[in-house]
């Protein structure tokens, strides 16, 4: 049977076996009217007054945004918050939008006007955090799992600040949205790579769809709290990028809240592991870098059997990623070795050193194999394995496991990367 993966913005279709496992999320309803939910939720809020009642004339308002690599719908959430700010008396040029894009690169003017579009933009002012620059940050007391971090000034010294966010499972934060919009998204870098070290990485509970006990999650949550934020609108969305719901209010409920709703959607149960799992990094804008579709490497891996082989397919168009990426992935001859350098007691933290760590934990235990618009020598370099075309790629991988197992292969299919997150349920 054909199966259609997203990839990039086309996708693409791949012949699976009709034996295959297809693993989608879970049906459930959209928002009619995205921009009705957000007035609703903003106006009957969880654990908080009105947004309405909140505002002053005279505040300034920081609004903390996602980057281009995620997909929120601003362009619907914004307005009515922007809407009551102004009704309520601030001025628009108290108000900043800041762009938390934690350790990623600043956006270009032409992604501002894609993830933000132009009224917003030619209304208001709007700036990327830079967690290199120690300038643009002030420091604040948290203990106790953080003695202080270094965070961005418009955010906190504004009077009104809200945090907005997309909640979906993430690979070692459990869910993203929430606290995240803070730490790592307008934090320090020396904060981030100390939320992002070796150790909490390497923690059992520090994966897909786990918050309790989850050091990473925790430490967000903490820190974010830490910053008394007055406001978060979150959403859900399901595999078309469609709002499934908008959760508004105090941090803690209202992202408790779009977490319960993203784990009705996402957790799939499977009755076992598979020889073979075909995942995707849910497309453009997801699967712009290799840096970004280790997530899809990452929640394949929660299906795949040891030893078993993983098809990743994402468009990577924008190449493997940062520098800092590339260069520790290429520092060392294998996963292997890479995961030897981590655990050999210095646990100081170089940038994007977690994504390199999360894709050599999956490597230990299975083969990957990527089908992108890289060229061989790329992938190779990151040690993964190439794939010219998927369809061809995954018959040679069943023929390949057929003759070494002595039966059919058992293959699962996650065509929505992480908004599938399988679990074996006996």
């Amino acid at each position: 049977m054909k199966v259609h993966l997203p990839y990039g913005e086309l996708g693409l279709d791949v012949d699976v076996p009709d034996t295959a496992t297809v693993l989608l999320p879970e049906r459930v309803d959209i928002v009619a009217d995205p921009d009705a939910a957000v007035r609703a939720a903003t106006a009957a809020p969880i654990g908080r007054r009105p947004l309405r009642e909140m505002v002053r004339a005279g505040q300034r308002a920081a609004i903390v945004v996602s980057d281009v690599t995620r997909p929120v719908p601003n362009q619907v959430i914004l307005p009515p918050i922007l809407e009551t700010l102004e009704a309520g008396g601030i001025a628009r040029d108290d108000v900043t939008i800041v762009v938390g894009t934690g350790l990623h690169r600043v956006s270009r003017a032409d992604e501002h006007a894609r993830f933000l579009g132009e009224a917003i933009l030619s209304r208001y002012r709007v700036v990327d955090h830079d967690a290199r620059d120690a300038s643009t940050q002030v420091f604040l007391a948290t203990g106790p799992r953080t003695m202080g971090v270094w965070l961005n000034r418009e955010y906190l010294n504004a009077d009104l600040r809200i945090l907005t966010g997309f909640v979906e499972p993430h690979l070692f934060a459990g869910y993203s949205g929430g606290g995240k919009a803070v730490m790592p998204g307008i934090a320090g870098a020396d904060e981030i790579m100390a939320n992002h070290d070796t150790r909490m990485i390497g923690h059992p509970k520090a994966t897909w769809c786990t918050t309790d006990g989850n050091p990473i999650f925790e430490q967000m949550r903490d820190v974010a709290l830490k910053t008394d934020p007055s406001f978060i609108v979150n959403v859900t969305l399901d595999e078309e990028k469609r709002m499934t719901g908008v959760f508004a209010g105090e941090l803690r409920a209202a992202h408790d809240a779009a977490i319960a709703q993203a784990a009705r959607q996402a957790i799939g149960p499977i009755p076992h592991l598979y020889n073979i799992v075909v995942a995707t990094n849910m497309g453009y804008p997801a699967d712009l870098v290799l840096y970004q579709a280790v997530k899809g490497m990452s929640v394949a891996a929660q299906a795949c059997a040891t030893g078993g082989a993983i098809l990743l397919v994402a468009e990577c168009r924008e190449g493997v990623g940062g520098p800092e990426y590339t260069e520790l992935m290429r520092s060392e001859a294998s996963p292997a070795a890479l995961l030897d350098r981590f655990s050999q007691g210095d646990h100081r933290t170089v940038h994007d050193q977690w994504q390199v760590q999360v894709q050599a934990m999956v490597q230990a235990r299975c083969d990957v194999w990527l089908h992108s618009s890289l060229d061989r020598a790329t992938v190779e370099s990151a040690h993964l394995r190439y794939a010219p075309d998927a369809t061809s790629t995954l018959a040679s991988l069943i023929e390949e496991k057929r003759t070494a197992l002595g039966r059919e292969p058992t293959v699962c299919v996650l065509p929505y990367g992480q908004l599938t997150v399988p679990r074996v349920v006996a």
